[in-house]
């Protein structure tokens, strides 16, 4: 006796991925005059994720953005390995980043800059961070 439930929920639709249009931000300029897509707009994403400060801003979810001031004052030994996993973590939020790999590290006059790839649905994009310790 086991009753017959009428399947209402059929995967009878098809899920599409929403186009990454968006407006074209001048990094040097800081102007905003356009529209961009495909790659460019993935460096442009890349580029506002790692520089955003996470759980600071209340417009943007709690995924969204990384953690870099408490890295303020650390030492090399711990920010590299630290610095590496936030980065993956804050990118790989967005649903078009694959993966993030090839990281590489150099100290100069206080600052950590790291350079890393970023696999993205639309190609690689290199990126680097430069962070004060």
């Amino acid at each position: 006796m086991i009753p017959k439930i009428a399947d209402d929920l059929r995967q009878d639709f098809k899920i599409l991925e929403q186009p990454t249009r968006t407006y074209r931000f001048n990094i040097q300029n800081q102007t905003i005059a356009g529209f961009t897509d495909g790659l460019e707009a993935m460096k442009q994403a890349i580029y506002k994720i790692l520089n955003t400060e996470r759980y600071e801003y209340l417009i943007y979810s709690w995924r969204y953005g990384i953690e870099i001031t408490d890295l303020f004052g650390e030492a090399p030994a711990y920010i590299y390995p630290e610095l590496k996993r936030r980065i993956s973590e804050a990118l790989t939020q967005d649903d078009r980043i694959q993966s993030v790999d090839a990281f590489s590290f150099a100290v100069d006059r206080g600052t950590v800059r790291v350079t890393f790839t970023v696999h993205t649905l639309f190609g690689d994009v290199e990126a680097e961070k430069v962070v004060r310790m």
